[in-house]
C-alpha cells in the first residue's frame, strides 16, 4: 500500500516556524537551534533595556501572528507581563528561563519571591535555557526534532568552549583586582561563577533608583580599595558611572572606564557581538583586559570587532 503525505502537512514542514523573541539573546538561541527551519524576530535590539521595555503596535501585530512567542521570564520583561499573559490564551507563549531550577537562581532582598533574571551572563546557566528552547521548538514541530537536537548539540559545544575560555581568562585576573563595578546589578551570576565581587549602582532592575547615598558609598569604596576601573553598559546611561569617576577624582583617586559591557542587550545585528557567543566573549575579554590580563586582542576566536 502506498502512503501519501497530506499536502497541508508537507507545506507546514517546509514553511519556517515563525518565532518572535523578546530579547536578542533568546532570538539568537532560537536561530542557533532552529537554523533554516525557523524565522525569528527579536523585539528588543541593541541598546534596549528589557526592564523598561513596553510592546509597540508593530510588536503586538508580530506576536499575534507568530507561531511561537519566546520570552525570558523571571520578571525581566516587567512591563510586558500583562500583555504576554493575555496573549498566552491565543498563542503558544513560553518563558524559557523559567525552566531553570530555583536553587541555581539568585534571590534578592529587594524583590521578594523574585529572582535575578540575568542568567545569560554565564554560559553554564545559558546552556539550560538553550536546551529549553530546543524542547519548545521540537514540541511545535515534532517532525523536525532531530534537526533541532543536532543544532542544539553543536551550539552547546560552542558554549562549552566559551565557558572554558572564560574560566581560563578570568582566572588570570589578580585576586585583589576581581572587583566589577557597573551601572546596575546585572553581573551577579558572572561574579558567582568566576569569583568576582560585583557592585552595581542600581539594583537588579534598571527601574530602581541610583540614590546619592549609593553613589557616595561606592565612591568611598573605590578610593579605599584603590579600584582603578569601572564599566559602563551598552543599554544603560553612563551618567551615574561618570559621577563615580568624578567623585573619586575629587578625593585624589583616578578611576578609568574599563570598557563598555553588554548587559541586557547584545551588539549590533550582523556583527559577532550581535550573537550570544560574541556578546559574552566581548565581556570576558574586556573585563580581563581592563583588570590586568594580557588577553587576545580579538577575543576567543579572533572575531571581536576592533576598537570595541
Amino acid at each position: 500500500m502506498l502512503a501519501f503525505a497530506l499536502p497541508g502537512a508537507r507545506a507546514m514542514a517546509e514553511t519556517p516556524l515563525k518565532i518572535v523573541a523578546t530579547t536578542g539573546m533568546i532570538a539568537d538561541a532560537a536561530r542557533q537551534v532552529g537554523g533554516d527551519a525557523v524565522e525569528v524576530r527579536a523585539l528588543m535590539g541593541p541598546g534596549v533595556d528589557p526592564h523598561a521595555y513596553r510592546q509597540t503596535r508593530s510588536d503586538i501585530v508580530a506576536m499575534t501572528r507568530a507561531d511561537l512567542v519566546l520570552y525570558h521570564g523571571l520578571y525581566l520583561e516587567a512591563q510586558m507581563g500583562t500583555f504576554l499573559k493575555d496573549l498566552s490564551r491565543k498563542r503558544t507563549v513560553v518563558a524559557v528561563a523559567e525552566a531553570l531550577p530555583r536553587e541555581v537562581l539568585r534571590g534578592h532582598d529587594d524583590y521578594e519571591n523574585k529572582f535575578d533574571p540575568h542568567v545569560w551572563m554565564t554560559p553554564a546557566l545559558w546552556k539550560d535555557v538553550v536546551a529549553r528552547v530546543a524542547e519548545v521548538l521540537s514540541e511545535a514541530r515534532p517532525d523536525q526534532a532531530a534537526l533541532f537536537a543536532a543544532n542544539a548539540k553543536a551550539h552547546m559545544a560552542d558554549l562549552e568552549r566559551l565557558l572554558a575560555y572564560a574560566n581560563e581568562t578570568l582566572a588570570a585576573v589578580p585576586q585583589d583586582s576581581r572587583v566589577l563595578v557597573s551601572a546596575h546589578d546585572a553581573f551577579g551570576y558572572f561574579g558567582r561563577d568566576f569569583g568576582f565581587e560585583v557592585m552595581g549602582i542600581q539594583g537588579i532592575s534598571t527601574e530602581s533608583e541610583a540614590g546619592l547615598n549609593r553613589i557616595s558609598a561606592l565612591v568611598d569604596l573605590l578610593v579605599q580599595r584603590q579600584i582603578s576601573a569601572v564599566f559602563v553598559e551598552s543599554s544603560v546611561s553612563d551618567r551615574s558611572m561618570r559621577a563615580l569617576i568624578e567623585g573619586a577624582a575629587a578625593q585624589g583617586h583616578q578611576v578609568k572606564i574599563g570598557g563598555e559591557l553588554f548587559s541586557d542587550a547584545m551588539g549590533a545585528e550582523g556583527t559577532y557581538e550581535g550573537t550570544y557567543l560574541g556578546m559574552i566573549d566581548h565581556n570576558i575579554t574586556t573585563i580581563a583586559g581592563a583588570l590586568g590580563v594580557d588577553v587576545p586582542e580579538r577575543g576567543m576566536d579572533g572575531k571581536l570587532s576592533a576598537g570595541l
